[in-house]
């Protein structure tokens, strides 16, 4: 069997709750624009909702990006050469990352996720699927400053992002997150990321508002999580999901709705919404070839191959740590 170091943990505070976690639920339901980010989906109830939402036939990403990975493994290996360190953001449950871990020999590898539960089962499954594969998990928020294991310090490393969740973040976001990772994983690296196309609204919508109601107990799922970590008295029973396609920052967000008016407490803190109001729970961006790779560009990273003749359209691109130069 691989070898599986122990787990490495994110900080909690005294109760046991994730102190990101807390400020940006008391932040977010501040706002005139009521909204939490969307990596707070996963804890082990929505990790494995999640994991439902992939295999949903409306749910396309998944579907295309694996595709891609089998069809495109020799020459995404030849790109990257074996021997490295692949380091994965948000691994999840790794469904997919047997595929790259087949086609690339690496020397190691990490997974980074914020839900340790998840975590922890899919570093032992890999571990029995590639034996003696040294496997580093770190529980963390990726959008965070992450210290990588001292083992891999010295080998060449590959960034893998995929499922596109790059689009669950803004613009500035998105390159910060890309910028920082270009310093961790440092000179020589690589980055094979996962980016969703524009298509068309029914298929988009389609992805994000299954009928079977799968993604709406996954984003119901964000209240149950609130009320069971921060002691919230939030009524789940009086919200509703919602996805809407936003033409003008080309992306899907999806909501939690107020079916009526009402009040609540969270953490100790009272809150007040009114009938129609809404959490913005998610940002799902799409890219086209251009806008993608001006993203990375912007994020310190040069890209050197796309493979994207996936139905329905979603790309992988790799691309390389674009060196830092010093000021004329």
């Amino acid at each position: 069997m691989g070898v599986v170091r122990q787990l490495r943990q994110v900080s909690a505070d005294n109760d046991g709750i994730d102190l990101a976690f807390r400020a940006d639920v008391r932040a977010g339901l501040t706002q005139a624009q009521k909204a939490i980010p969307a990596r707070w989906f996963y804890d082990a109830t929505g990790s494995a909702l999640f994991e439902d939402i992939t295999a949903l036939p409306e749910y396309y990403p998944t579907r295309s990006e694996t595709d891609l990975l089998q069809r495109h493994a020799a020459a995404i290996a030849a790109a990257i050469g074996p021997g490295r360190a692949v380091v994965e953001l948000g691994s999840g449950s790794s469904t997919k990352t047997p595929l790259l871990l087949e086609a690339i020999a690496p020397a190691a590898y990490v997974p980074v996720d914020i839900s340790g539960d998840f975590l922890r089962g899919s570093a032992m499954a890999l571990a029995a699927r590639f034996p003696g594969l040294p496997i580093y998990p770190v529980e963390a928020d990726f959008m965070q400053a992450v210290d990588l294991p001292r083992e891999i310090a010295a080998l060449p490393k590959l960034g893998f992002f995929p499922g596109s969740t790059i689009g669950n973040m803004v613009a500035r976001t998105a390159v910060d997150l890309l910028r920082n990772w270009r310093g961790s994983l440092g000179d020589g690296s690589l980055l094979l990321i996962g980016v969703d196309r524009i298509k068309d609204v029914e298929t988009l919508i389609a992805a994000y508002d299954d009928p079977a109601g799968v993604t709406a107990a996954f984003n119901l799922n964000l209240l149950e999580r609130i009320n069971r970590e921060l002691d919230g008295t939030i009524p789940v029973e009086n919200f509703s999901h919602r996805a809407v396609w936003n033409d003008i920052y080309a992306r899907i967000e999806m909501h939690l709705v107020a079916a009526c008016a009402m009040d609540f407490q969270v953490d100790g803190r009272a809150y007040h919404m009114a009938k129609g109001e809404t959490i913005h729970s998610e940002n799902s961006h799409k890219y086209g070839p251009r806008d993608a790779n001006l993203l990375l560009r912007a994020g310190g990273w040069t890209p050197l191959a796309t493979w994207d003749d996936a139905d329905p359209a979603f790309a992988l691109i790799l691309a390389e740590a674009t060196a830092f130069r010093s000021a004329p």
